[in-house]
């Protein structure tokens, strides 16, 4: 029997060749990578706290592999086969996040590994957005956009061949896992000509610049990577040193010792040259906006009670300060965010106390020496120096985060408004599978760490 390569194996080669092919098309994705390579070795040379907490948890090599793509589908069909897709590179759905809040006519979910060994191996994910044709108001529009739409096929023949292989045999040999690569690649390539004529371009990007970008084109374009700095402030610092000019603010919470959630920040979307249907037959010049480069800095997964906090602070913060896409109330706004987020506990013993933040727990070198008297409880064992806990790597996205990336990158004229219409039940029956809540997945690697550390102390005391 022909020996199948790994779900993580696969997914690893697929973020490489990934990489590899967004650097050739956008090279100041080279840039940024080199700059953010350059901060997080500076950063873990002068805190040894930090580098060494993240050796403790095992969790330092995955620093430099860890990055995070976007596409945007238009139908259901894309969705669903997407799915099937990430299933062999062992990717699920997490999470349902709806962006008509925040003017962005998608809703989303994000596909990547859950298991701790499969994080470890390789933690890719992409973040993967459904445009909503149920948004555009013009309902001529909207009915010629779902004709474009059902016309093209953005998987290639040998990709969907491959990913029902797969199904049907538990896997891939490594001939074909080579393949399914280079064909599922394909789909995320750049497309210099588009699926529709510049007039139409014009209509759809007049309804949304995002309309415009999921339907004008024969396949949804990777928009970005995302590599992971321990110091996303220094980064936005040096980045006009690089040549790269960033956005205005740095999405999320606001600077901290103890990082929670997600900051992301970026720099412009190019404007492309894109050759356009005439009608005749041949080509019409023109332009489009949809790449850009995204950084990203992760701290703690935050439980339900932190996450309403943050929420709160973060709605708070936006009724003294809105930030405007054009940078020009950057300060302001940054000054509210962290006077309002100091009602946010930042040390790591506050966050676990009041269950703001999970974390994971391990036995300390006290506990290999010595046993404690008898206690379960699980802040008794702490205080005695019994058992550590570092907190859990928020593996998800912001909505709002995200929509911001998204809007400081398509300009003011993208800030349109929609009717916040969340519907979780039809993304997940166009996907074709229930997504995994996040929040649920959290508990249950808190739970079985701690679980963990009572069996082996149980283990040891039944041996002496």
């Amino acid at each position: 029997m022909t020996a199948k390569v790994s779900a993580s194996d696969i997914r690893t080669s697929f973020s490489s060749a990934m990489s590899a092919m967004y650097r050739d098309e956008v090279p100041a994705y080279g840039t940024l990578m080199e700059l953010v390579a350059r901060v997080n070795d500076e950063t873990l040379t002068s805190d040894p706290e930090l580098k060494a907490r993240l050796e403790a948890t095992d969790n330092l090599q995955r620093i430099s592999e860890e990055r995070h793509g976007a596409i945007r589908l238009g139908t259901a069909a894309e969705l669903a086969m997407m799915r099937r897709i990430f299933a062999v590179m062992g990717m699920c759905p997490v999470g349902y996040y709806d962006l008509s809040t925040a003017g962005v006519p998608v809703h989303s979910t994000a596909f990547r590994p859950v298991g701790e060994v499969a994080l470890k191996h390789n933690p890719f994910r992409v973040f993967t957005s459904l445009l909503r044709l149920d948004l555009i108001a013009d309902e001529a529009l909207r009915n010629e956009a779902a004709v474009i739409l059902a016309e093209r096929q953005i998987f290639t023949l040998r990709a969907v061949e491959l990913t029902t292989k797969a199904e049907a045999e538990s896997g891939l040999s490594e001939e074909d896992a080579e393949q399914f690569v280079a064909e599922v690649l394909e789909t995320f390539r750049w497309h210099d000509k588009a699926n529709v004529a510049l007039s139409m371009y014009h209509r759809l990007h007049d309804a949304h610049r995002l309309i415009a970008d999921v339907v004008s084109f024969k396949g949804p374009h990777i928009n970005h990577l995302t590599p992971r700095t321990l110091d996303i402030d220094k980064v936005q610092a040096l980045m006009p040193e690089y040549g790269i000019a960033p956005k205005a603010v740095v999405e999320g919470p606001p600077t901290r010792k103890c990082p929670i959630l997600l900051r992301q920040t970026s720099f412009k979307a190019l404007e492309e040259p894109v050759s356009f249907q005439d009608g005749k037959g041949g080509w019409k010049d023109g332009t489009h906006t949809a790449r850009f480069g995204e950084i990203e800095q992760r701290g703690v997964a935050l439980t339900p009670k932190g996450r309403a906090l943050y929420d709160k602070l973060l709605d708070d913060t936006r009724k003294v300060v809105r930030p405007t896409a054009d940078g020009s109330n950057a300060v302001a706004y940054e000054a509210a965010l962290a006077d309002t987020f100091q009602a946010f506990p930042d040390n790591w013993a506050a966050i676990r106390a009041e269950r703001l933040g999970y974390f994971s727990y391990s036995l300390t070198e006290k506990a290999k020496m010595s046993l404690p008297s008898g206690t379960r409880d699980r802040d008794t064992l702490i205080a005695e120096g019994f058992i550590r806990f570092d907190p859990i790597v928020y593996e998800d996205f912001l909505p709002v985060s995200a929509a911001g990336i998204f809007q400081s990158n398509l300009g003011d004229g993208a800030q349109q408004e929609f009717i916040a219409s969340p519907n979780q039940k039809r993304f997940e029956a166009d996907l074709g599978a229930e997504v995994l809540n996040e929040f649920d997945h959290y508990e249950g690697i808190e739970k079985a760490s701690f679980e963990a550390c009572l069996k082996a102390l149980q283990t040891r005391a039944a041996a002496e």
